[in-house]
């Protein structure tokens, strides 16, 4: 694997990929909109960030960096090669990007919905790339719960309430709970 990330702009040729593979990723209760996501990435603590093994598109990263926190909020693998390490390849990469960062992300909490089996697969890639339960969950979208993970510290629920306001700019404020 020779991994290599790249900065998503206009010039992009893999951008319409980026967003077929976005919306076929994460149900539309969970989707921010595509230009709402690529206007954000104006904003200094924003990236979208494609990946590549050589030339072959592999997936995505979405995340914001403010102070000392950075939130992922998707992380997609193309299907026909998930499993395969590129997943823990572009954490490792964010991880040595923020070392002294706090590294957090959300996850459908896995219950007893449909795909129960998928969602304890994502639990467990985490986990096994260092991440951990906060015991904290997180209403941000139309009424969609999800579990907040994190690596390199503990979580601080104040702490990242600030990070939202921050990143925009008071806008949105997420309910964070206790399990």
């Amino acid at each position: 694997m020779n991994l290599r990330i790249k900065k998503v702009n206009r010039k992009n040729k893999d951008k319409k990929k980026i967003k077929e593979l976005f919306k076929a990723s994460f149900p539309k209760e969970e989707r921010i909109p595509f230009w709402l996501m690529y206007i954000m990435t104006k904003i200094s603590s924003t990236e979208l960030l494609s990946f590549y093994d050589e030339n072959i598109f592999c997936g995505f990263i979405y995340m914001a960096t403010i102070d000392k926190i950075t939130f992922i909020i998707y992380l997609v693998v193309e299907e026909d090669i998930r499993s395969k390490g590129y997943g823990s390849a572009v954490l490792n990469e964010i991880q040595s990007m923020y070392e002294d960062n706090k590294l957090i992300v959300y996850i459908d909490i896995a219950d007893e919905a449909q795909d129960s089996d998928q969602r304890l697969k994502r639990k467990k890639f985490y986990i096994n790339n260092g991440y951990k339960e906060t015991n904290y969950l997180v209403n941000s979208t139309k009424d969609v719960i999800q579990e907040i993970l994190i690596k390199n510290g503990e979580f601080d629920e104040k702490e990242f309430t600030q990070f939202f306001k921050k990143y925009t700019n008071g806008i949105m404020k997420p309910k964070i709970f206790k399990k």
